[in-house]
């Protein structure tokens, strides 16, 4: 019976630590099922789903620790009973902009809970308006959601959430399905 772990690794970014860590999950014959990595200035954090016999993930367990050892890298993991694939059925494409106040991400992702959405991808930058002077945000996300979704009522709460934290923003159905397209198997 095949086994999973989560692993999140964080550090200064250098070169070749990803192809370090792969090598470390092959060589504890694992397999990488799922990943995402990202670069914050000089510092990156990588997130990955590995899956392998309980005896090869107890091997990952013990060798990953002494590979953030070497490369200076913090890590966290946790077993996990089964990865599923994303429900790829109905994305949208999310994006928002506006002054950067605190609270702004909790109440657009609280629309998105409301609606049983899930967000599968977020990113967010601030920066500064050279005009005004001002704290600016924008902000990009790829959101899931069930089959059974009104669309147009989800659409019309975010709008009143935007409108209400004085941001502009849209929803695109930029992964949508060709009519004969079967995605139940991705």
């Amino acid at each position: 019976m095949k086994t999973q772990l989560i692993v999140t690794f964080l550090g200064s970014d250098k070169r070749g630590i990803l192809s370090e860590i792969a090598t470390a999950v092959n060589d504890a014959n694992c397999n990488i099922l799922d990943s995402r990595q990202a670069v914050f200035g000089q510092d990156f954090s990588l997130t990955m789903i590995i899956e392998g016999t309980q005896p090869d993930i107890t091997r990952a367990e013990c060798t990953i620790p002494l590979i953030c050892q070497k490369l200076d890298l913090l890590s966290m993991m946790k077993r996990t009973s089964k990865h599923e694939k994303q429900n790829l059925e109905r994305l949208f494409d999310i994006e928002f902009s506006g002054i950067d106040t605190p609270g702004l991400i909790k109440r657009v992702t609280g629309v998105f809970a409301d609606h049983n959405a899930t967000i599968s991808a977020f990113r967010q930058k601030t920066f500064t308006e050279p005009k005004t002077g001002e704290e600016h945000m924008r902000c990009k996300m790829v959101m899931s959601v069930p089959r059974d979704t009104d669309i147009d009522a989800l659409d019309k709460a975010m709008q009143s959430c935007f409108k209400g934290l004085n941001l502009t923003g849209k929803l695109k159905d930029t992964h949508g399905k060709e009519q004969d397209e079967n995605v139940a198997s991705w």
